[in-house]
């Protein structure tokens, strides 16, 4: 059990109040070049032809077969995308895509290595990110707005990574020093733990984790955020159709509080009566339910908020995300 007085101060501070914590290391594809909206629409569940600059979207990246290859954030410049996703996904994403490069003038490049991230969060993060900016945050989800903390360059973008969460992105130098003036500005130095419980209430998905390429995207359950049920054709989207027209899927992630003080570990098998139904994704203590919430898979049979299952570890019951704080 990772339950303590710092972290439900943490959490607080991350959802109430506002909560710094570094998540440099998460995947930052670049992408440019005079083809790149016609081609990068070709291959997200998303429409990324209707993003103007300043704005961004949710999406899937699909394989032929229409399974989830990555999960991504992307952002829209007058003269590039950003590509945000979960860490270690670069090379795989632009593998899949010079693959279908035959004459269209687009490239990707990983900027990971080169550009710091943080994450400020709670219902405060946009008060006190205004006072060391100068400029209101955006209040758009996924729009984007660049400026300056002091003398650091910087974009800032609200995301649904948790709730009322920004990320700010600059050079890496700059992490240490601007993550200063936040905790300087209010904001409480939050742990990577601090985060996962409120990623987890939330019910924001991470590749890897919460996501591999054997999951549809309708699985995953974020068709209003991610997909475009009328776009023009892209990889993969044949599959999407037609599980939407047949109205499901046989598995979907969900919510689940755990009844145990032990917190599940991934994979925790999730059981109706002595049939396996489901697994455990992702899983951390969740102050704001005083007990150990996970993401994970079950039948849609028992996707249904308020059904009951067991584990090894004791019972769990489906919850409906997100969780708000108490």
């Amino acid at each position: 059990m990772n339950d303590s007085a710092e972290l439900r101060a943490h959490y607080t501070a991350l959802t109430e109040g506002v909560g710094v914590s570094p998540l440099s290391g998460r995947t930052l594809l670049e992408v440019r070049g005079a083809d790149r909206t016609q081609f990068l629409n070709g291959f997200c569940t998303n429409n990324i032809k209707a993003l103007a600059p300043g704005h961004g979207c949710e999406a899937f990246i699909t394989s032929p077969q229409g399974k989830t290859l990555g999960h991504v954030l992307v952002f829209c410049e007058p003269d590039r995308f950003w590509l945000d996703t979960s860490p270690g996904q670069a090379a795989t994403l632009i593998a899949h895509f010079d693959k279908f490069v035959i004459s269209e003038d687009v490239q990707f490049v990983d900027r990971t290595a080169n550009t710091g991230l943080l994450l400020v969060a709670g219902k405060r993060a946009g008060e006190v990110l205004g006072q060391l900016t100068g400029q209101e945050p955006p209040s758009e989800m996924l729009a984007t707005a660049h400026g300056k903390m002091g003398e650091f360059d910087l974009r800032l973008t609200r995301v649904p990574y948790v709730a009322d969460g920004h990320f700010v992105w600059l050079a890496p130098r700059d992490v240490v020093p601007a993550l200063d003036q936040l905790v300087q500005a209010g904001a409480a130095l939050c742990t990577i733990l601090t985060v996962e419980a409120a990623r987890i209430a939330t019910g924001f998905p991470l590749f890897g984790h919460d996501i591999t390429d054997d999951n549809l995207p309708q699985e995953v359950g974020r068709d209003a955020q991610a997909i475009s049920f009328t776009k023009g054709c892209y990889l993969g989207q044949e599959t999407v159709a037609r599980i939407d027209a047949l109205g499901h899927v046989n598995k979907k992630l969900v919510g689940l509080k755990f009844g145990s003080a032990e917190t599940p570990l991934p994979n925790t098998p999730l059981m109706a009566g002595d049939k396996e139904v489901g697994r455990v994704t992702s899983a951390e203590w969740s102050p704001a339910l005083n007990a150990p919430l996970a993401l994970g898979y079950v039948r849609t049979l028992h996707a249904r908020p308020g059904t009951k299952l067991a584990s090894p570890i004791g019972s769990a019951v489906v919850v409906e995300l997100p969780v708000e704080s108490r």
